[in-house]
């Protein structure tokens, strides 16, 4: 049942159209005016208003326009006499559900009704899912609103820098990790094209982009922040798709400045610890050196007093292979404790790997060694650090050498291979191969602990320590492949830079000897 409002001026048609609708169940107001129907509407709000459309004072097309100002839930019908037809259309063009000519019969008032019940429970219906709807879109904002801003904190407090390009090649996002490592903000990077980027970064994106690799497996990059600084960091990234469609790419970069740090705190702690272990087996060397030196005393003293020439040479020799070991010795413990920054300067890793070969021929043919060099084709003039490159040839190619002479097999041909690659901007290869009597795997697991020599008392230890101390600091590595009876193999690789280090400009860029060094 409705709640109404009947408005007529004619007192008689009011009162019984009020008593046939409150027979039927209705809640009826009923007033004689459209004022006093404005009145009523106002205090009782009423589903549906039912007026006539000629009355003196406010007509029913004033009531209808007011009532639907004052609320858009209230149904309106319109009652007219025969002639009033086109007013009627008029009062619908204003929002009238329906109207009903007079006299007013229960039939026609009782369609009417229904058809203004109906359209009130649509109304009712609309404004009730709208409402829902209104709820579960404010809901899904709110849930997209959170995730927004959980990924979005997810990415900023991430410790590796995150820089996602979308479809158009424009940077779109740019997290304070990558802002730490490039040295740019992001204010200065989001919406610019990757040309912002770093050249090798943005080498790697453009490649990733144009080929039909979805994935970047990490890989270790130097980046060049915008101070200048070269910054170790492993890269990965990944190609984004909507469906079969590319919208981007992601990159993602680990600094490693921290964990170079710790790792070369490590290898301080690690050298410094081993310097302090080296002192008792320094004890043990200075003893043999000792003894050398009192054995060539001896032989001079004695050859002295006899006058035997030939004994006062062999006693001087082994005065001097002595001296020559406490030389060895102290200059790898020197190299060995204290810190070296590499000299990158051009320089000619051919010649010098030759100089030192040249310089270690007598020693091979002496040893009934031969001794092959092998130089793959490349520049001849790369940047990296001289010293090194001379003293880990030096250090590999001599015990190759003694690797055949303590090889106790008599009837092998002894061969010492020399190997070096260029790769112009990239690194060098070296590899020095020897036949000789090679390691089983429990040996060459010492190979690199402080005072462990293959050579027994003739060796100090060091050596290969120095050697990957060198190697190290360079920025390379050292490798090791070895077959007890058959041989030994040590590969070593250095980076050489793209660009002349600005203390080094305008240096002899051609050969360089570094003899002695």
């Amino acid at each position: 049942m409705h709640h109404i409002l009947l408005i007529d001026d004619e007192p008689d048609i009011l009162r019984v159209l009020a008593m046939s609708l409150r027979v039927d169940g209705h809640t009826v107001h009923t007033a004689a005016s459209g004022e006093e129907g404005i009145e009523l509407f106002l205090k009782h709000r009423p589903e549906i208003v039912i007026t006539d459309i000629r009355m003196p004072g406010m007509d029913g097309i004033e009531v209808l326009k007011r009532v639907r100002s004052l609320s858009d839930r209230v149904e309106v019908i319109i009652v007219t006499g025969h002639g009033d037809v086109d007013v009627a259309i008029e009062a619908l063009k204003y929002g009238a559900s329906d109207f009903i000519n007079k006299p007013v019969r229960d039939e026609a008032l009782s369609v009417a009704l229904k058809r203004a019940g109906e359209k009130l429970a649509i109304q009712q219906q609309i404004r009730d899912y709208t409402h829902n709807l209104e709820e579960k879109v404010e809901e899904a904002t709110r849930a997209l609103r959170r995730q927004t801003v959980f990924l979005q904190e997810l990415i900023n407090s991430s410790w590796d820098g995150i820089v996602g390009i979308d479809a158009d090649g424009a940077i779109a996002v740019y997290n304070p990790a990558a802002e730490r490592i490039f040295g740019k903000s992001a204010r200065q990077v989001l919406g610019t094209t990757i040309d912002t980027l770093e050249s090798g970064v943005r080498t790697i994106i453009e490649q990733a982009a144009h080929s039909n690799v979805c994935h970047l497996e990490s890989q270790e990059l130097t980046v060049t922040a915008e101070t200048g600084e070269r910054i170790p960091v492993d890269f990965s990234g990944s190609c984004l798709f909507d469906g079969e469609v590319s919208i981007g790419f992601v990159g993602f970069f680990h600094d490693l400045r921290e964990i170079r740090r710790l790792q070369q705190e490590l290898v301080e702690k690690e050298r410094l610890a081993t310097i302090g272990q080296t002192v008792a087996g320094l004890a043990h060397c200075i003893k043999n050196i000792l003894h050398g030196l009192e054995g060539g005393s001896y032989i001079l003293d004695a050859a002295i007093k006899r006058k035997d020439y030939e004994k006062l040479t062999n006693g001087w020799r082994l005065i001097q292979r002595t001296v020559h070991r406490t030389a060895d010795l102290l200059k790898d413990l020197l190299t060995y404790s204290k810190k070296r920054e590499p000299e990158f300067k051009p320089c000619d890793p051919i010649g010098i790997v030759k100089e030192v070969c040249d310089l270690l021929l007598p020693m091979a043919e002496k040893s009934r060694v031969t001794l092959d060099i092998q130089f793959e084709d490349g520049p001849k003039t790369v940047i990296l650090d001289p010293q090194t490159l001379y003293r880990v040839t030096m250090n590999l190619v001599s015990n190759a050498i003694d690797a055949c002479l303590f090889d106790e097999n008599r009837l092998k041909s002894f061969r010492v291979t020399v190997r070096l690659a260029v790769r112009e901007r990239e690194r060098i290869d070296l590899w020095v191969t020897d036949n000789g009597c090679g390691m089983d795997e429990e040996t060459a697991s010492k190979l690199f602990v402080s005072f462990f020599s293959t050579k027994g008392a003739q060796g100090t230890g060091l050596g290969l320590l120095v050697t990957r101390k060198l190697v190290e600091e360079h920025g390379g590595g050292i490798e090791l492949t070895s077959r007890l009876n058959e041989g030994t193999t040590f590969h070593v690789w250095l980076p050489v830079r793209d660009h002349q280090p600005y203390e080094h400009q305008g240096e002899n860029h051609g050969k360089e000897s570094v003899v002695g060094g």
